[in-house]
């Protein structure tokens, strides 16, 4: 059985920190079901658009958007295909909902939506039956040479032994999703649709156990926009070892988990940001414009219930007390804030 090597670092640590605090927020947040609903397929759009175009799809974001609105597009037959294709797949991956157990058949389906008409019939779904190599683009050079394709079905179910075996099952689901991108991605087990099969394998890893996160994210868009980043990281991995078991998995890893950290850090701060939008138009009745230094300061009261201008200057250090003050004093005129007391100890609270 495939037993992936690798280490708990404290970046890993760090990163799974941030994302389980982000998660939090995220799941926990007061939105409307329209905003959800907008999330969600704002998260969709990315995963496909970015996912394709790591791959070399050339349509644009907007392009992209279109084609999943069921508008007409005008462009190469095959750059459209792949963003049906992949919207297919995410759609596949929602149907499983929680998986009991992982199989060769649901690599293989999404490997089968993912080059539908694009590659031969004989090929899609089906492990590759040649050797191939992977090339730089613009040497020429061979940057990674897969496994004999004689030793697929074997690394596959050996892989597959790994992520159903009841003591894997006790790795944090971050980390499992990691290694399950990189063991298809190194094992290469098709001739074409690879990495968008190893990602969407890992994103149902996620899914599945639990770290759907109201499916507001899109780890594609942070590898597409640092491609070089994303694959130096895969390939430094694959350089040390011809033997999969050999390698260890550690910095990959710590990839892995810092990006998608990075992605719901970012996700949190708009839901935060919307849900006291919301608490604060619920409680006066109609939507009020704040600047950044007064959400921060908004959001301090909604959690902690009260605020004195000490604590408000360690929440905007690089900020004058001149400033400071006229923001607090604006957040009263509009009714969102009161001020109790009239001493330097004076507090402000939430109206």
């Amino acid at each position: 059985m495939y037993s992936p090597k690798f280490t708990i670092t404290n970046d890993i640590l760090v990163n799974i920190g941030s994302i389980e605090a982000a998660r939090e927020v995220i799941d926990n947040a007061p939105l409307v079901p329209s905003w959800e609903k907008r999330f969600r397929e704002e998260a969709m759009v990315r995963t496909v658009h970015y996912g394709t175009h790591l791959e070399g799809n050339k349509l644009s974001f907007t392009q992209a958007k279109n084609i999943l609105g069921g508008e007409e597009v005008f462009a190469r037959d095959r750059d459209i295909q792949e963003i049906i294709n992949y919207r297919n797949v995410l759609k596949y991956i929602d149907s499983l909902g929680k998986v009991e157990r992982y199989t060769e058949e649901q690599i293989k389906k999404i490997h089968a939506l993912t080059v539908f008409k694009l590659i031969p019939k004989n090929q899609s779904g089906h492990y590759r039956q040649t050797q191939v190599v992977l090339r730089d683009s613009k040497t020429g050079e061979i940057v990674f040479r897969p496994p004999h394709f004689s030793q697929v079905p074997f690394l596959v179910s050996e892989f597959l032994l790994w992520l159903n075996f009841e003591e894997s099952l006790k790795i944090h689901p971050v980390i499992r999703a990691a290694i399950t991108h990189y063991a298809l991605a190194a094992i290469h087990p098709f001739v074409e649709g690879n990495g968008r099969t190893a990602r969407a394998f890992a994103t149902l890893v996620l899914f599945s156990e639990g770290y759907d996160i109201k499916k507001f994210f899109s780890l594609e868009e942070h590898f597409d926009k640092d491609a070089s980043s994303y694959y130096s990281s895969l390939r430094k991995v694959s350089d040390q070892s011809e033997k999969l078991e050999e390698r260890d998995l550690t910095s990959w890893i710590e990839y892995f988990s810092e990006v998608l950290a990075f992605e719901l850090n970012q996700i949190k701060e708009r839901v935060r940001r919307l849900s006291v939008d919301l608490k604060i138009k619920k409680r006066i009745g109609q939507q009020i414009a704040l600047s950044e230094r007064q959400m921060k300061l908004v959001e301090y009261l909604e959690e902690y219930k009260e605020l004195t201008v000490p604590q408000a200057r360690q929440i905007l250090p690089m900020v004058s007390d001149d400033t400071i003050l006229r923001d607090l004093k604006d957040l009263v005129k509009k009714k969102i804030i009161k001020k109790e007391g009239k001493t330097k100890a004076a507090k402000y609270v939430m109206k």
